[in-house]
């Protein structure tokens, strides 16, 4: 991040504009609109048209004050929203997991986490074990991950609903169309993780351990830097690192593949008339070689908070 906010942000404490009926609004007004959600977005404004990208945070925390509605309100405007993709899960693919289900959930053969672990590593995760009461020892690293994080941690609990859920709510009331990636079958997710290596989940690892032992103040800190737009700030968090670290997004091909689709998606929209409204995760817009950085790079004018940080000194 470096970009000053727009001047229109400063609309923040304001009522939208009134329009007589029959009249809709300018592109400027549903900017606007979008920016009075609370949320933090970036703009694109080319002569056909306006790109807002919406900075989604997975488990928006309820004590979060942010305006959903408000958002609403600019996407039943919008003439086209992006929105993330489903995977495509066929019953087959369950019948996969099932029947290769060890791969994803335990260690090879009758390894443990102190074949792969070093003698910290193995002395952290024993004192979680000894906390909660659990033995993780033959568990696979991205599930001792996933359930320090979701179980332990609980940062997913007594959440709001993300931007994409709003999003795509307000998109269909208002017969607003729907854009999405193409979605990834589900039989070459499962065999990307099946075929990942225990030890490339040990940095997932290593970031849910950090997190669970920073403890649960650190989903509130997270939840109120999103809001005041400190970007920085939530790319910094114990709980947003773990879950960048985390599959599929620290996937070197999966996670380069999502960044490929987004940028391509928000590119071809910036050619087009109208305004348009993009939910994209947090982690992959504002990551450094992120889809911000590869839209700068693009040479897209690109309006909003600081993603990057001061630069060190």
């Amino acid at each position: 991040m470096r970009i000053a906010l727009i001047p229109a942000i400063c609309g923040l404490a304001l009522s939208s504009p009134a329009f007589a009926q029959d009249t809709p609004p300018s592109e400027n007004a549903i900017v606007v609109t979008a920016q009075r959600s609370g949320a933090p977005m970036w703009t694109i404004d080319t002569a056909s048209g306006t790109v807002i990208l919406v900075g989604e945070l997975r488990a928006v925390p309820e004590a979060t004050p942010w305006f959903p509605d408000r958002l609403e309100e600019a996407t039943a405007e919008a003439d086209r929203v992006i929105l993330r993709a489903r995977p495509k899960v066929s019953p087959g693919d369950v019948l996969r997991l099932i029947f290769r289900g060890g791969r994803f959930t335990k260690l090879p053969g009758k390894s443990v986490a102190g074949d792969y672990l070093d003698a910290d590593q193995r002395a952290r995760l024993a004192a979680l074990e000894a906390q909660y009461d659990i033995d993780y020892d033959r568990r696979s690293f991205l599930m001792t991950g996933f359930d320090l994080l979701a179980r332990r941690l609980d940062f997913d609990d007594d959440t709001l609903d993300d931007a994409t859920e709003v999003v795509e709510k307000a998109a269909e009331d208002a017969d607003v169309r729907i854009v999405r990636p193409e979605r990834f079958r589900g039989e070459d997710l499962l065999d990307n993780l099946a075929d990942a290596p225990a030890v490339s989940h040990i940095p997932c690892l290593e970031a849910a351990m950090s997190a669970t032992e920073a403890g649960a103040s650190i989903i509130r800190a997270r939840g109120d830097a999103w809001r005041s737009f400190d970007i920085p700030a939530v790319m910094n968090n114990p709980l947003e690192i773990a879950l960048g670290r985390c599959w599929p997004w620290a996937d070197p091909e999966l996670g380069e593949e999502i960044r490929q689709v987004w940028t391509g998606m928000i590119v071809d929209a910036a050619r087009q008339n109208g305004v348009t409204v993009a939910v994209v995760p947090l982690r992959v817009l504002a990551e450094e070689g992120g889809v911000l950085d590869m839209l700068e790079g693009e040479g897209l004018p690109i309006g909003g908070p600081d993603w990057r940080g001061s630069p060190a000194s």
